[in-house]
């Protein structure tokens, strides 16, 4: 389904969210700068689809290969851009040229990296669609190294009167104005359906915990209609 829309998907995300899922994937990658800040800190995008969260990460890297104050050359690693689709990646690798980024198509649930070897793993949207959320969080833990974190971006329900106004939009007008831009029946329908099944914040917290994680937190965004899971590797 991914590489069925994967040609209409940046525009039809920008156009459904009416740009705000730019300020979305600036502001968490904001809250993210001390480890971004790091020039060896192992950065991994999971279900990075066109890489724009991605990009909205390298944007707070150091240069590579920058003159330090010792007059001695800064080897920054690489920002890891992991997806499934095969379609998606080749829409962000334009994207990615001339960036210190480095794109790899694999499985999230069979991460191709070894045991405590990231130090963040950051995933915008995408983590709702894994098969197994705890099987998810489990091979995150396993690739990262001690006191490394991660950051779920992810859609929320929310409740009350903007969880009704939300509702509306999301389970009705979504999907049409879905299909019409990315000709797929299917693709939009989904979408709201993968939301009413995901993890509500407390729900997920816990799965967060449950699987070793400490300190897990969320942060609402725009009325929670989207949010930021945070939490760190013992």
């Amino acid at each position: 389904m991914f590489d069925a829309i994967a040609p209409t998907y940046d525009r039809a995300n920008h156009f459904l969210s009416l740009g705000i899922d730019r300020l979305w994937w600036l502001r968490a990658a904001r809250t993210l700068r001390p480890i971004l800040a790091r020039p060896e800190a192992v950065v991994l995008d999971l279900c990075c689809g066109t890489g724009d969260m991605t990009l909205a990460l390298d944007k707070l890297r150091p240069q590579p290969l920058r003159a330090t104050h010792t007059s001695h050359l800064t080897t920054v690693s690489p920002v890891i851009a992991l997806d499934f689709s095969h379609n998606m990646l080749a829409l962000a690798q334009p994207k990615f040229a001339g960036r210190n980024i480095r794109a790899i198509e694999a499985d999230a649930l069979h991460l191709p990296f070894a045991d405590n070897s990231i130090d963040l793993v950051t995933c915008a949207f995408g983590f709702r669609n894994l098969a197994s959320y705890p099987d998810g969080l489990a091979e995150l833990y396993r690739v990262l190294r001690p006191t490394g974190q991660i950051a779920i971006l992810d859609f929320n329900q929310p409740t009350g009167l903007v969880g009704a106004l939300y509702s509306l939009y999301f389970k009705h007008l979504l999907p049409r104005l879905g299909r019409l831009i990315s000709r797929d029946p299917a693709a939009y329908n989904y979408l709201p359906e993968s939301v009413a099944r995901f993890p509500r914040p407390s729900r997920m917290i816990e799965l967060i915990a449950a699987t070793g994680f400490i300190n897990p937190t969320w942060t609402p965004y725009t009325f929670g209609v989207a949010g930021l899971y945070r939490a760190t590797k013992a």
